[in-house]
């Protein structure tokens, strides 16, 4: 009896099966500007956002600390020579006092031949007291900032070691998530000889403080960032000048956000089939010039060709995609901005 309600179990479920795959439709061949056109799930959404993003805020704190404590230790070899001089003073002064016996208001009295004799020693035990207290008193300041300093930099120490920690928790993160979706790490694309891009402003901190959508976007009719907008500028004014699109209001990634770009390696308009040959030598020497000015540019994460790069594990396979040249990323090159 058993047998007979698991084989009419399985034969209801292999049925439903043929129902919803019949009914469901195979992915469109879409262009990137399509809503849903480039592959976006909401767990590859999340990983890439937040392990990039946690990964580079943490950097950026690491570097901060790490120039704070080079700062102080510069103070600290400063303040450490000042107390050794004060130090060595203080010892001249003590020495000093001892051979010659020290000098109080009895003896100064007892050696001295008249009132006036008298009146200038008094004068000049007072000279030499206070003297020798300000010295003191300037030693033990000079021992409390030493003191300070080094507690300053055991802290930024500790700092450092907390933003580290953290970095390598949102890698890991990064890179364990991403081999649930089949991620793993690729040679990608690298190349320290294309151009360099200008700095995009930082905050005071070095921080990438979050921008609005306040920027015309150029590529549309819409609007970007002002970092997305300096990235696109500064990605045509280095070179790479086919058809790019930034902004639309729904759809996958930060695009309805504006700051996120898919750059074409076709010529002409429009993103077209699996890029060939010039093409996609064309998308290489693009994907790898925006991540050798990832720091400088802003930039979050990119997606090329059935790879994408995160600035915590660099390039891992892009696997979340239906086979078309849009989300598998095989005609366009996507940016995603902080």
């Amino acid at each position: 009896m058993l047998t007979v309600l698991v084989r009419r179990l399985m034969a209801t479920v292999v049925s439903m099966t043929v129902v919803l795959a019949a009914a469901s439709p195979a992915p469109a061949q879409a262009d990137p500007d399509d809503t849903g056109g480039e592959g976006e799930t909401p767990l590859v959404r999340d990983v890439l956002e937040d392990a990039s993003r946690g990964y580079l805020e943490a950097k950026v704190k690491l570097t901060a600390s790490q120039k704070r404590q080079e700062k102080l230790t510069g103070e600290l070899g400063g303040l450490e020579r000042r107390r050794d001089i004060i130090n060595a003073e203080v010892s001249r002064i003590a020495a000093a006092g001892y051979r010659a016996g020290r000098l109080n208001a009895a003896s100064a009295l007892l050696r001295s031949a008249g009132p006036d004799a008298f009146l200038d020693r008094a004068a000049a035990l007072e000279r030499m007291t206070s003297r020798e207290d300000q010295r003191l008193r300037e030693l033990n300041q000079a021992q409390e900032d030493v003191a300070r300093a080094k507690a300053a930099i055991d802290s930024e120490v500790a700092q450092q070691r907390h933003q580290f920690a953290v970095m390598t928790k949102k890698k890991d993160a990064a890179v364990r998530l991403l081999s649930i979706t089949g991620g793993k790490a690729t040679g990608g694309l690298v190349s320290a000889n294309l151009p360099t891009a200008r700095q995009a402003p930082r905050g005071r901190d070095g921080s990438w403080p979050g921008q609005s959508c306040t920027a015309d976007d150029p590529t549309t009719s819409g609007c970007i960032t002002p970092r997305t907008l300096h990235a696109v500028r500064e990605s045509k004014r280095l070179g790479y000048t086919r058809f790019v699109s930034c902004f639309r209001t729904g759809g996958p990634f930060e695009h309805p956000k504006g700051r996120a770009c898919d750059y074409s390696v076709q010529k002409g308009k429009g993103f077209g089939g699996h890029a060939t040959g010039a093409d996609r030598r064309y998308g290489n020497d693009l994907a790898a010039f925006l991540v050798k000015n990832a720091d400088r540019l802003g930039v979050m994460y990119v997606i090329w060709y059935r790879q994408v790069w995160l600035p915590s594990v660099g390039w891992t396979n892009y696997t979340r995609a239906f086979g078309d040249p849009s989300s598998d990323h095989t005609n366009h090159v996507h940016l995603s901005m902080l």
